[in-house]
């Protein structure tokens, strides 16, 4: 008899031991996979400061777009200390407006370069295809043409030009607050053309005007 009972201990004792086993792997995988978790969490943050500390750097005579004024040209890049710190800044000549603009090198998210090429073909085939008017009113329609034209964005501008477009000499066809609006988008597109296609202001508004299908007397006569 006291022979099965030293066999049943030696039972136990291996249970016992199969079991503290399988808790210690479990110990070790729960160890290993926050590792796992922290080495990803490492590359994704990574990832964003680079993103972060991407610039462009213009250069004089560089032409650029500040969205709420239009084209500008670059006339020098200055240093000036402000509260015991050095800041450096563009010197922007808005020409059509007369203003000459100074924007801190760390705020230049607020211009973007000069389009393409290709971009201004886009526009012209914008400004050929057919006008589309919201059924709003007008007070509603004039803020969406505002913010249009204040984007900064060449597409935009070109719908604006488009949509607003009145191919007849009749100035009672457009309201006072359209032919402003109107005008504001056609004048900062005309000088993006200028800019990019380095020709003269009267061949780009015959260029403007062919795609339009518009009368080229009708903008000098309002």
């Amino acid at each position: 008899m006291p022979k099965l009972k030293k066999k049943k201990k030696k039972k136990i004792i291996k249970k016992k031991k199969v079991k503290i086993l399988q808790k210690s792997k479990k110990q070790d995988m729960s160890v290993k996979k926050p590792n796992i978790f922290k080495a990803e969490e490492k590359v994704e943050i990574k990832k964003v400061k680079k993103q972060a500390t991407e610039k462009r750097q213009y250069n004089i005579k560089d032409y650029v777009v500040y969205p709420k004024h239009g084209v500008g040209k670059i006339l020098a890049v200055e240093k000036a200390n402000i509260g015991q710190i050095d800041i450096q800044f563009y010197k922007i000549l808005i020409e059509k407006e007369k203003l000459t603009l100074t924007v801190p090198i760390n705020q230049q998210f607020n211009l973007r370069p000069i389009s393409t090429l290709n971009q201004i073909n886009k526009c012209i085939s914008i400004l050929k295809s057919k006008p589309k008017i919201k059924r709003t009113m007008w007070s509603r329609r004039a803020q969406e043409y505002d913010q249009k034209i204040n984007s900064g964005k060449i597409y935009e501008l070109a719908e604006v030009v488009k949509d607003l477009n009145k191919n007849t000499d009749i100035i009672a066809d457009q309201s006072y607050s359209e032919r402003q609006l109107f005008e504001k988008a056609y004048e900062r597109l005309k000088s993006e053309f200028e800019a990019v296609l380095n020709i003269k202001p009267e061949e780009v508004q015959k260029k403007m005007d062919k795609a339009l299908g518009r009368n080229q007397n009708i903008l000098s006569e309002q």
